[in-house]
């Protein structure tokens, strides 16, 4: 089985939050619907359902073709995705924190 990251676990495991992991953590690459969906472990139409919705008219970029696959990755350049990023790495640097904590009492 598959480690959650510090964000799932504080954030929820929800399929819109593993694809935000994904993208945020595998940000210097662009990457294909399906391999997305495949990485972030959300199922393929579900992948599709949130593209259409969430990311693509606002916060992802068409990089590439290759053959029929369409590549994206995040825009950084949008304000939305910039604050959302700060939002994801603040998350867990808090976490973090909180089990550092933790681990030093109970030693």
């Amino acid at each position: 089985m598959k480690q959650k990251s510090i964000f799932l676990k504080a954030e929820g495991d929800k399929p819109l939050n593993r694809i935000w992991d994904f993208l945020i953590v595998h940000s210097e690459y662009d990457y294909s619907l399906k391999d997305i969906s495949e990485m972030a472990g959300v199922s393929y139409a579900m992948t599709k359902i949130i593209f259409r919705d969430y990311f693509i008219p606002r916060k992802l970029i068409k990089q590439r073709n290759v053959g029929q696959a369409k590549l994206f990755h995040l825009d950084f350049d949008n304000p939305v995705v910039e604050k959302f990023r700060e939002y994801y790495w603040a998350v867990i640097e808090a976490n973090t924190k909180i089990e550092e904590n933790r681990i030093k009492c109970s030693t």
